[in-house]
């Protein structure tokens, strides 16, 4: 055998001189270095995903922040709510007032002219309703705009003072904007109000375009030459003008102002289910333009802000639910003309009464649900 010390034979390959000096194959150096490396370069692998999932969390968090606080900032508020002598107690729950307004602010002729909303100037309510949040579900009650009540004594900006007086309850937001018409269901009806969302004619169209339109199911035809509205029975999505001419229809519906509610509250609650899908959430390109559309259309009272809106919304979608109700003050007439020869509606004073305490106390509403012959199709 050749000795260590003796030069090995050149024709002896590599791996059969290592094998002759008792040392490892070259193969066998080369895949154990391999081994050695392979489980660092995993864990520097798994390192270096970790860290890149980490990043993104928190870049993701950050821009969720940076975009709340900046949309939260960005809210047109009001000072609607108010404290006054004689304000109905604060009760269980939370109690919202919506407006909407027909404002034709910022329209040009040709836009009144395709939106059919007229060239008026002064301002009034084509809808008015308090949501309720309680321990019982969801309740959301329509005031019909024509309710004649009593508008309690109010001072307007130039500090004139205007004592009591009864009058159709769009004269209060006509007269003293939304601080006396806050006042004055509150004083009317008894009912504590939290919060204040106002929108109007423009900002329908926008926020349901933003959505990429909101589907309803009639069950029969909506036509109207005033309104604009031309929809045959069955389901559609409707674009922002014609989720307009729906709400604002009542000439050519049995019931004139009173059908036009039904069909207000069903559209409020099928824009508040598109509102809050996953589909809308998750896709920057639907939620970016929807957020931009509410920021600039929406007013609010000054305790309002992001949260409180997101809350607005899930309880508007759950009102469809199983759990929750749509009412309108029960009416003792619709035919009532008032001394100064307008026509306009009486509450029921028993009913009317009733469901008023019911959801001040948060209690289980016994009004029957509004029949209704729109229905949301879904999300």
């Amino acid at each position: 055998m050749t000795s260590p010390e003796e030069p090995l034979p050149p024709e002896l390959s590599p791996r059969h001189q290592a094998e002759v000096l008792g040392g490892v194959p070259p193969e066998g150096q080369r895949a154990g270095r391999r081994a050695a490396r392979r489980p660092g370069r995993r864990r520097r692998w798994w390192r270096i995903a970790l860290l890149a999932l980490v990043l993104l969390l928190v870049l993701l968090l950050a821009a969720g922040v940076a975009t709340y606080v900046w949309a939260n900032g960005k809210l047109n508020k009001v000072a609607a709510i108010t404290q006054y002598s004689g304000r109905p107690a604060n009760g269980p729950g939370t109690n919202w007032l919506i407006v909407g307004s027909d404002s034709r602010a910022g329209l040009t002729p040709q836009q009144q002219r395709s939106l059919h909303v007229g060239s008026d100037s002064g301002t009034n309510t084509d809808t008015l309703m308090v949501l309720h949040k309680g321990r019982n579900g969801p309740v959301l009650m329509s005031i019909p705009r024509d309710s004649y009540v009593t508008i309690p004594a109010w001072t307007d900006s130039k500090g004139v003072e205007h004592g009591q007086s009864k009058d159709k309850i769009n004269a209060a937001y006509a007269s003293g904007g939304p601080q006396l018409l806050a006042r004055t269901v509150e004083q009317d009806t008894g009912i504590h109000l939290d919060h204040y969302t106002e929108v109007g004619f423009t900002g329908v169209v926008n926020i349901v375009n933003a959505l990429g339109g909101v589907p309803i199911c009639l069950a029969g035809p909506v036509v109207d030459s005033k309104s604009g509205a031309d929809l045959p029975a069955g389901c559609h999505t409707l674009n922002g003008t014609q989720s307009l001419q729906l709400v604002r229809t009542r000439y050519s519906l049995p019931d004139s102002d009173l059908s036009r509610i039904q069909n207000q509250q069903q559209f409020l609650q099928a824009l508040a289910s598109r509102a809050v899908a996953s589909r809308t959430w998750l896709n920057p390109f639907t939620f970016y333009p929807f957020l931009s559309a509410c920021l600039e259309s929406l007013t609010v009272d000054q305790g309002t802000g992001l949260w409180t809106l997101g809350q607005f919304g899930q309880q508007m979608y759950r009102v469809s639910g199983s759990g929750g109700k749509t009412v309108t003050v029960p009416l003792a007439t619709q035919d009532y003309t008032t001394p100064s020869g307008q026509s306009a509606v009486l509450w029921s004073p028993t009913g009317s009464a009733t469901l008023f305490s019911e959801i001040q106390e948060d209690r289980p509403v016994t009004v029957p649900t509004n029949p209704s012959g729109t229905t949301s199709s879904g999300n």
